[in-house]
């Protein structure tokens, strides 16, 4: 759990914790132009039932497919897959609560989150399929099973379940300490907790904290109370949620996290199992850090 392996220069970190990938975080060369266009549709929102404004972008044409991003992760950083499902859907990507052009309400709970996905689906036309990466996929997993036959396909890529010994005590230690720190207002410290907890190495740490996406991470530091809440308070699969989904579902892992992350490929099992209407599919050569463009066929495919 404490090791790292890294993919490339030290922004295409893959962390082991399961919880985010860096790649599109500590990008330094994206031009002033994408970050105005956001490479999709004009800027958008929906209102909850909280009445916290959703931003989001539309791409495409055809059946609403919604992409839900994991920690610290916004909109923009869909992009690159957004665009590859965009032949064949109405892809909507959007900023959770707290993040990007959103705004947030307080206080935060999981049922939230739901039916902030719930709002868009009421924009979309009243059912959608939806996408999750990471804890992405855990609140994506939720939602379905709250929001039944609106949510009418399930795709998830490693939710960062884990069943493994000692996790639950670990996770429980890493929640409490990474609260103390929000409700002190230290940011900065609680991202770093958080790149620590998943295995960043301080050098890694110092180059994200002199990169242009720090600010950006900070802001949303807020957001991580909200994915280890969605993530849940054990960090265990949460298998009678995932008996409810009545979505097809595609559980997904990476070939390449069975090593460094073996905790990805049985919680994956496990979800599959329990999902009624689930299969289980392994992207050989992907780790955490899961390449669009080997996953959009994929997505193509299972949604089309």
């Amino acid at each position: 759990m404490k090791t790292n392996r890294t993919t490339g220069t030290w922004f295409r970190l893959a962390v082991l914790g399961g919880l985010v990938s860096l790649a599109v975080l500590a990008m330094e060369q994206v031009s002033a132009a994408t970050k105005k266009t956001d490479k999709g549709g004009p800027l958008q929102r929906a209102t909850s039932k909280d009445g916290t404004r959703i931003a989001y972008q539309t791409s495409g044409e055809g059946p609403a497919l919604i992409l839900v991003g994991g920690a610290l992760s916004a909109r923009t950083d869909a992009a690159p897959l957004a665009q590859l499902l965009a032949s064949q859907f109405t892809v909507y990507s959007y900023d959770r609560r707290g993040r990007g052009d959103s705004t947030d309400t307080t206080p935060y709970s999981v049922d939230r989150e739901i039916e902030d996905i719930e709002a868009l689906i009421d924009v979309a036309g009243g059912s959608a399929y939806v996408y999750g990466k990471s804890s992405g996929a855990s609140l994506a997993l939720e939602a379905a099973a709250a929001l039944g036959n609106r949510i009418t396909k399930l795709a998830l890529y490693e939710a960062p379940y884990s069943g493994a010994k000692g996790a639950a005590k670990e996770w429980r230690a890493f929640t409490a300490k990474l609260d103390g720190l929000l409700a002190a207002g230290r940011r900065e410290d609680a991202i770093t907790e958080f790149m620590r907890f998943v295995g960043a190495p301080d050098e890694a740490i110092a180059k994200m904290k002199a990169s242009p996406a720090w600010p950006r991470m900070v802001a949303m530091a807020p957001t991580l109370a909200y994915d280890n809440a969605v993530v849940g308070a054990d960090r265990a699969v949460p298998v009678d949620k995932a008996a409810q989904v009545k979505a097809s579902t595609l559980v997904m892992d990476g070939g390449a996290s069975a090593g460094p992350m073996p905790f990805m490929r049985a919680s994956a099992n496990k979800i599959a199992k329990a999902i009624p209407n689930a299969r289980r599919q392994t992207i050989e050569g992907q780790a955490h850090d899961v390449s669009a463009e080997v996953l959009a066929p994929i997505l193509l495919a299972f949604f089309g």
